[in-house]
């Protein structure tokens, strides 16, 4: 199968036109299948690049890796100086850190062939691994502003010097795995979700080492409480938008890179297109887009002229827009009719 699936209706005709219908539908396919491996590097059917992510899965792990020991550094380190800021980061690298298995275990799961069960593979575990990572987020923001609420009533003695050290370390771990990450947070959502939490946890790194040289140079006691707010401040937005894209795609409306009007004023403009119905524009995962669609021609169009039209409506697909995968029904005025569609 190529990234562009066509799909024929079967109705009412010769039996002669219908062989020779299927013999040039055939053809077609095969050409179709032909432009789409040399465009896309002698990627037929639909499958993952695997060598892109087994980067990706590798990046994960080292990036795991070095969060994995901050986070024990960084609990460490808030027990022993008490520091609300502190533990807020550590609880947010926590969180980066189960977020990082989830999005490893992604990785890993793209990799899996699809089968007569799962027939889009295990693409989309990228997306429900950065909804829960994104949920994951949000509730340590507003557990972490809550405890601030009360400390900022009834506040804390902290021990800045324990405080500053480690997030020093956690800074430098942080741009580690930013650097680990970087090469590859363009490759899916799922990689992307990943490189802005160890970026937030940067940030939380530099509000607590803020947040210490206050407490320790100016004896300021709110500081550490005033950290804490910021840090759940930085991660509740992003949590927010992570999810609101991941539930984009589960919920499966039109991606942003795609606009539906636009596509069907191109696919009406294809000789011999009388019209366009039950046009479904969704994405699979963050880097697949599919279109389906009902396409009205003439009773009288031959073979030939299907086979182009197909052709026209995949080239459109896959050259105008950024659709990955597309499957067209033709059908005539009088099939068009008597269908029964919910949408």
């Amino acid at each position: 199968m190529s990234g562009n699936n066509f799909t024929h209706p079967h109705e009412e005709s010769s039996a002669a036109n219908a062989a020779n219908a299927s013999s040039h539908a055939h053809e077609a396919l095969v050409q179709a299948h032909d432009q789409h491996t040399s465009r896309d590097g002698g990627h037929g059917e639909h499958t993952h690049d695997h060598s892109h992510s087994s980067t990706s899965t590798a990046r994960l792990g080292w990036a795991l890796a070095v969060t994995g020991a901050v986070v024990a550094a960084e609990l460490v380190g808030a027990l022993w100086s008490g520091s609300l800021s502190l533990a807020a980061d550590a609880g947010h690298m926590v969180v980066d850190a189960s977020g990082l298995v989830i999005a490893l275990t992604a990785a890993c799961l793209t990799n899996r062939p699809r089968d007569a069960r799962r027939t889009w593979g295990w693409a989309r575990s990228e997306v429900l691994a950065a909804a829960l990572q994104a949920g994951m987020l949000l509730a340590i923001s507003v557990t972490v502003a809550w405890e601030a609420i009360w400390r900022l009533m009834m506040p804390r003695e902290i021990e800045a010097g324990p405080m500053l050290v480690v997030g020093i370390v956690g800074l430098v771990a942080n741009v580690v795995s930013l650097a680990i990450l970087a090469g590859g947070r363009d490759a899916n959502l799922n990689m992307r979700a990943a490189f802005l939490e160890v970026a937030n946890d940067a940030l939380g790194s530099l509000a607590v080492i803020a947040a210490a040289g206050a407490e320790w140079a100016f004896g300021w006691s709110y500081a550490d409480t005033v950290a804490s707010m910021l840090i759940a401040a930085l991660m509740a937005p992003r949590a927010l938008s992570l999810l609101r894209r991941s539930l984009a795609i589960l919920m499966e409306q039109v991606p942003d890179s795609v606009d539906v009007g636009e596509l069907r004023s191109h696919m009406m403009g294809i000789d011999g297109v009388l019209d366009v119905h039950d046009l479904h524009v969704s994405a699979l995962s963050s880097h697949l887009v599919t279109v389906t669609a009902h396409v009205k021609v003439s009773p009288d169009t031959d073979g030939a002229s299907r086979d182009r039209i197909v052709h026209e409506l995949g080239e459109c697909a896959s050259h105008h827009f950024p659709i990955a995968h597309s499957t067209f029904q033709l059908e005539s005025p009088v099939h068009a009719e008597h269908e029964h569609l919910e949408h």
